[in-house]
């Protein structure tokens, strides 16, 4: 009788079951290494604190507009080309479409991945399309989409949210018509504790049930927000948590997105500032040598 010989594929991320246990060594020793004594996080921080933010604009030159994003070891980079007709379709669209990509380079995390987009980056790439499309104005490009790829180069917790920061300064960069800026933070909750702007390993603690049984709160949230309009423009959420502590945990989240709006507001505004001086002094220039040749 033949056999198949086909190889079937694993799952793409597992975890350890002895994380579960409720007496397990391991997971005593990966809440003690992630929490101190002294209610501190392993880099310092406290729970509700950020890591800093460094960002500019106009990194890649072949692009319309682009942006780079680093937060602690988390760097992100996002490029938007110019508008392009809508491929495979023949009916008129009156507005304007959004073509994300999300992708995780090869080398960012600490396992290898494949050149090939896997179900976690197609999930990210439609999250990042619903959470700018409200903010761009789609009506000014009829019948046109534009590209926004954004590339993780290192993965140390909430490059999602990054990604989406990012984005939106680099259609900025672009000159795409938008209503607001969108910026974007994660949460990530483990019982009673919350984690604002979560690495890599409070992540995967977050995604772990609390072994006591007094909460079952666990997992990661990711809301994008536009706050010139107060507007939720996304949220998507993993793990199990009550109502409450989803209510709650969007408040904390637009505390924090409300103190990186000014980050990107004055990226934008020295990015323009020195646009303007070049093309002023290019005028000057062209003036100069009028009046020489004349």
């Amino acid at each position: 009788m033949p056999t198949d010989s086909r190889r079937l594929q694993g799952p793409e991320n597992t975890t350890a079951y002895t994380l579960y246990l409720p007496n397990s060594k391991s997971y005593n020793d990966l809440v003690g290494e992630i929490i101190t004594s002294d209610e501190k996080r392993k880099d310092g921080r406290k729970l509700y604190e950020q890591r800093r933010i460094f960002v500019k604009t106009g990194v890649i030159s072949q692009a319309k507009g682009s942006a780079y994003l680093e937060q602690n070891n988390t760097k992100v980079v996002c490029s938007v080309f110019d508008p392009r007709e809508i491929p495979r379709k023949s009916d008129y669209s009156v507005n304007g479409e959004l073509y994300c990509e999300f992708k995780f380079a090869p080398f960012s995390c600490i396992k290898w991945r494949s050149h090939q987009p896997d179900t976690q980056e197609k999930e990210c790439s439609l999250i990042l399309r619903r959470a700018l499309e409200p903010a761009v104005c789609r009506h000014e490009f009829p019948n046109f989409q534009v590209d926004v790829y954004a590339l993780v180069l290192e993965n140390d917790g909430s490059a999602l949210a990054a990604s989406i920061t990012c984005a939106g300064l680099a259609l900025a960069d672009a000159s795409v018509p938008m209503y607001d800026l969108v910026v974007a933070a994660t949460l990530g909750i483990h019982g009673d504790k919350k984690f604002m702007d979560p690495s890599v390993e409070e992540e995967f603690l977050c995604n772990i049930p609390p072994p006591d049984g007094k909460s079952c709160n666990h997992g990661i949230i990711t809301a994008a927000f536009s706050p010139a309009h107060q507007q939720l423009s996304e949220f998507t959420q993993s793990g199990a948590m009550d109502i409450d502590c989803v209510t709650s945990s969007i408040q904390l989240l637009r505390e924090a997105c409300e103190t990186i709006y000014p980050l990107s507001q004055h990226c934008i505004l020295k990015s323009v500032t020195k646009m303007l001086k070049k093309k002023q002094t290019e005028t000057k220039l062209d003036l100069n040598s009028d009046r020489i040749a004349c």
